[in-house]
């Protein structure tokens, strides 16, 4: 049996790595990071569903751009949903030239929240990750871009796979297939997820060696899942415990919208850090290379002969 069955067989080794990884990702100034992270998303959200909805309105009706939001729109807390559909309401209602006009705009708005967002992201992940050599201005930036650009379109690709399956249980010419629809409505989120976290804590998290695929997949696949439990529980926290409307008034959605996407970064960051710790103890030990006194050293031979 290798080193790495041995460790996975033992009874307390998941849990003793579940407590490191807690250690790390909150032991430190992540939680800064989790602000920054957090409040760029909010500001690129609604960037985001402006350019999406730009894109929806060309290929589908009103009516269907409303459903289809309504169905994105059930991964949020009922709180702050109703400012996510108003929002969809208002764009799908609104004429193509003035939707494309604030697409361009939100293009550019959401560009740079979401650059800086994940700039951020990125930084909090290296610290998670005891990076020491820090990438330059120019290729951290780079990186940044390319991060978001690749979330964006597997947040595009997402909510299309969501709008198909929908569309398959009201097609009638689809009817066989109609079967697929209610269980890949709500699963291929969590795939996206899934896929996304995993691609970032492999190439994105280390400077100088990718992580492998083993910690990168379980950290993604524990991030997903704690980002699932933190919507269910963030649901039940703004809607039964803490009545956040009375205190905040009109904005009370937006202030439930920012504390899901603060619990949403923390699982990301914890991800991070269970793929560092099961990478640190799955790492085989190097040998180490023992020098004998009995090894004649050329260098000292020649001179004595000389």
């Amino acid at each position: 049996m290798n080193p790495q069955s041995r460790l996975t067989a033992l009874p307390l080794f998941w849990g003793k790595l579940a407590v490191r990884a807690f250690t790390r990702s909150w032991g430190r100034d992540v939680m800064l990071y989790t602000g920054g992270v957090s409040f760029f998303a909010l500001l690129a959200v609604f960037p985001a569903i402006a350019i999406l909805i730009g894109f929806y309105k060309a290929v589908m009706s009103i009516s269907q751009v409303s459903e289809q939001a309504a169905a994105l729109a059930d991964v949020l807390p009922h709180a702050a949903r109703a400012i996510f559909v108003g929002e969809v309401d208002r764009l799908a209602h609104t004429s193509a030239r003035t939707v494309s006009a604030q697409s361009a705009l939100a293009l550019v708005i959401g560009g740079y929240a979401a650059h800086r967002g994940f700039k951020a992201l990125l930084a909090g992940l290296n610290l998670i990750h005891d990076e020491t050599e820090p990438h330059g201005f120019f290729k951290f930036n780079l990186l940044a871009v390319f991060v978001a650009l690749f979330a964006f379109a597997l947040f595009t690709l997402v909510s299309g796979a969501v709008v198909t399956s929908r569309l398959l249980e009201h097609t009638q010419e689809a009817r066989p297939l109609a079967w697929l629809a209610l269980p890949l409505d709500g699963l291929w989120p969590s795939l996206g997820l899934w896929l996304g976290l995993t691609m970032l804590y492999r190439y994105a998290m280390s400077h100088k060696t990718r992580v492998a695929w083993t910690p990168a997949l379980l950290g993604g696949l524990t991030a997903t899942i704690m980002s699932l439990i933190f919507s269910w529980l963030c649901a039940i926290y703004v809607e039964q415990i803490a009545q956040l409307g009375a205190t905040y008034g009109s904005v009370g959605a937006v202030v439930v919208l920012l504390i899901w996407l603060s619990w949403n970064v923390n699982a990301i960051f914890y991800g991070g850090a269970f793929a560092t710790e099961l990478e640190i103890a799955w790492k085989p030990e190097e040998p180490e290379i023992e020098t004998s006194a009995s090894v004649v050293n050329l260098s000292e031979r020649r001179q004595s002969r000389q």
